[in-house]
């Protein structure tokens, strides 16, 4: 069993790898990875549905992989490659891709199971996400968050006391005109 820290509830825990291990939610948190992929995150399943669906356009190699995912999603979803290479080898294990070395790279491309799988599968998880606006949107929301988490994390650090109880105040005021928004 591997040993492994990780950090939830307020404090280091070490763990061992097995049945029930983790945090509440497991390792990645509900999603099952590390943020809400496509069709609500589900995991190893969204990574495989989509290398299926990405193989059946053209042959690549994993890194391309996290990149065309990135781009289909419009910066919303990247896969890591803790995600994408064990799918991989596990894809090649049951048959349905085959890789060969090109370039000095491992290029994977399905087989006909593989072909007939990803067909079945029906429509690439990155559709389901939603239209271009949705993409725009989750763009533009991504970078005022993080403008957000940059200027509270100054305001932690440096700002004095009366100044970080402020900082606080608009953050729960945000959060409530927000869940306000939502229930218009």
């Amino acid at each position: 069993m591997a040993m492994f820290r990780t950090h939830w509830g307020g404090r280091f825990a070490a763990r061992r790898r097995g049945p029930g291990w983790g945090p509440p939610f497991g390792y990645f948190g509900p999603w099952g990875h590390r943020g809400p992929g496509p069709r609500g995150g589900r995991g190893r399943a969204n990574v495989r549905a989509a290398v299926l669906a990405l193989l059946l356009d053209r042959p690549m190699h994993g890194y391309e992989m996290i990149t065309e995912l990135e781009s289909r999603t419009g910066g919303i979803w990247r896969p890591s490659p803790g995600s994408v290479y064990p799918t991989l080898q596990l894809l090649e294990d049951e048959g349905l891709i085959v890789s060969s070395e090109s370039e000095g790279r491992k290029r994977f491309s399905l087989t006909e199971a593989g072909r007939a799988a990803a067909e079945q599968a029906g429509p690439a998880p990155w559709e389901d996400i939603g239209d271009e606006d949705l993409f725009r949107n989750l763009g533009e929301l991504r970078e005022a968050g993080l403008g957000v988490v940059t200027a509270l994390r100054q305001i932690m650090t440096t700002g004095t006391e009366e100044q970080r109880r402020r900082a606080i105040e608009v953050v729960v005021e945000a959060r409530k005109k927000l869940y306000a928004i939502l229930a218009e």
